[in-house]
This record gives structure tokens, C-alpha cells and sequence, in this order.
């Protein structure tokens, strides 16, 4: 597993924190953390501002991931998959998630974070 992804993961997550549309489209289960380390839409599409800071973030994600991607000789791909186990890992009940089966789901209260088995090596 490319476990450095996750640390830059950091910078981006902190850049989310002034977008209030995105977080309020979270929230109401609009907008959640795919196994691909992109953010997507599971339940319609939210209000155009939420959807905007929305792409934002996959936009800044996609750089991200291209950069470690060439930096470590392995496909953007990869990287965002990697960084896909870390954001799942990060999901907070009530929020929604996609794995690679294709299926949304909602974490709920006492369930553990929705790790796939190829993040843990399991």
C-alpha cells in the first residue's frame, strides 16, 4: 500500500474547511468519499454552490494525486485508490461512501469505518 498518500491527503482535507455548501451537502447525504479517492454524488445532485466546491475538491485531489503519481513512478490510479483507504477510513457516521462493488451505502452508529480488505492487505 502506498501509505504516503494518505499525509498529503492532510493539505486538501484542510482546504475543504471554508467551503459550508459541501460540508451542509455531506451533511444531507448529497455529496460522500468514493474507493477511488474522489468525492461523488449519491444521492442526486446537490445545489450548484455545493456541487462547485465539490468538483473543486476532486479538481485539487486529481493534481494531487498526478503529482505523487509521477513522483513515485506509479499510475494516478493507484494513488487514488490509496488515498481512497484513507478517506473511508475518515467517514463519520450518517455519511455516505461508494466502494468498488458500485454500491452507496450510509455509515451507521457502531458500525467500523468502511475499510475494503486491499487497504488492510486482508
Amino acid at each position: 500500500m502506498i501509505r504516503w498518500a494518505g499525509l498529503a491527503l492532510i493539505a486538501v482535507a484542510g482546504a475543504a474547511a471554508a467551503q459550508s455548501a459541501y460540508f451542509d451537502a455531506r451533511t444531507a447525504g448529497q455529496v460522500g468519499e468514493r474507493f477511488d479517492g474522489y468525492l461523488g454524488y449519491p444521492a442526486g445532485t446537490p445545489g450548484a454552490q455545493a456541487r462547485s466546491q465539490t468538483e473543486a475538491l476532486n479538481i485539487r485531489r486529481r493534481a494531487l494525486y498526478s503529482g505523487l503519481a509521477q513522483r513515485r513512478g506509479v499510475s494516478p490510479q493507484e494513488v487514488g485508490i490509496t488515498a481512497g483507504c484513507t478517506l473511508l477510513a475518515r467517514v463519520s457516521v450518517g455519511e455516505r461512501y461508494l466502494l468498488a462493488d458500485g454500491q452507496w451505502r450510509t455509515r451507521g452508529a457502531g458500525q467500523p469505518a468502511p475499510v475494503p480488505d486491499y487497504c488492510t492487505g486482508g
